[in-house]
């Protein structure tokens, strides 16, 4: 998809490549590598079986890539599809961006970042993504690309218990056209 030298030549070729089936695997791999450096092992509970359906099923949820150094991996970027109200007009939502600590510096990130933004500006809409408050790491870099810090925003999320009472009140409780009358 995207070659580049290394930032600093210590790594050579970066390239960026679509994932393949043959990939999961290793993604499950970085998964993991990104969960220990996010302090986030408790939350991981991809398998090979759902990411190969989530990644490469009947109806994809997402596409991933994969960066690597002299056809070694080196990271990885998952994303999907999100639409803008105010725009009208489809975007991508980075879930994960994560490159080894061995290959960061050597313009991988940045790869990776590039060959997404691409697919976003190819559809007309805008790149999104959060990032851990102490990840200063990550933050330096995409203030350095000129990401802009959303402050005014604050990410919410139902999971478990929480969303399964409040999708109750879709199916057993008060019906759609009645909540959308209210």
């Amino acid at each position: 998809m995207t070659d580049a030298g290394g930032a600093d030549g210590r790594d050579g070729l970066v390239a960026v490549r679509d994932a393949s089936i043959a990939d999961v695997p290793l993604l499950l791999e970085l998964f993991a590598e990104l969960a220990v450096y996010e302090h986030l092992e408790d939350e991981l509970h991809a398998t090979e079986e759902l990411l190969g359906e989530a990644l490469f099923g009947e109806r994809p949820a997402a596409r991933a890539l994969i960066g690597e150094c002299d056809s070694r991996a080196a990271g990885y970027a998952v994303y999907f599809p999100t639409f803008s109200s105010f725009l009208a007009r489809p975007g991508v939502w980075l879930e994960d961006v994560f490159v080894r600590p061995e290959h960061r510096g050597a313009g991988v990130g940045r790869a990776l970042l590039a060959a997404v933004a691409a697919v976003a500006r190819e559809q007309g809409g805008r790149l999104e993504w959060t990032a851990l408050h102490w990840n200063q790491l990550a933050l330096g870099f995409y203030k350095s690309l000129g990401a802009q810090t959303m402050d005014e925003w604050i990410t919410h999320r139902l999971v478990g218990e929480p969303l399964a009472r409040l999708a109750q009140e879709a199916s057993g409780g008060a019906s759609t056209e009645a909540v959308e009358r209210r």
